[in-house]
């Protein structure tokens, strides 16, 4: 008897559950100025965020410039050929990811989405 109530249970459940969403499309982003990327695409999606961070502190506490994991380097071949930026749209590399997958973008509170144009300007 518990195990029919139990059945009629669950079918009714699926009855009455929301019909599941309409899967979300990929984001449509491209690489503007393709380089040689530091590792390849599936790495670089499941770990850009630690490189940067590991990369950060090594800039900030051991004064190490230029290495390996470079936001400015990843700007550069990442930035939209037509705004110079990775942010503006989620036609953009960015900003297109990280919407795609609803996440905070925080980088850019401090440093600049693009190369600034005025000269001794750092971003």
């Amino acid at each position: 008897m518990i195990q029919r109530l139990l059945y009629c249970l669950v079918l009714l459940l699926a009855f009455l559950a929301p019909p599941a969403a309409a899967e979300v499309p990929k984001p449509a982003v491209a690489i503007a100025n393709p380089g040689q990327c530091v590792a390849p695409a599936d790495v670089m999606r499941r770990s850009h965020m630690d490189m940067l961070k590991h990369q950060r502190d090594r800039t900030l506490r051991q004064g190490e410039r230029g290495a390996k994991y470079s936001l400015n380097a990843c700007i550069e071949c990442h930035a939209s050929k037509d705004s110079g930026s990775v942010l503006g749209g989620k036609e953009n590399f960015c900003e297109g990811c990280h919407s795609y997958v609803a996440i905070k973008l925080d980088c850019f509170e401090c440093h600049q989405p693009k190369a600034m144009k005025t000269a001794g300007a750092r971003p």
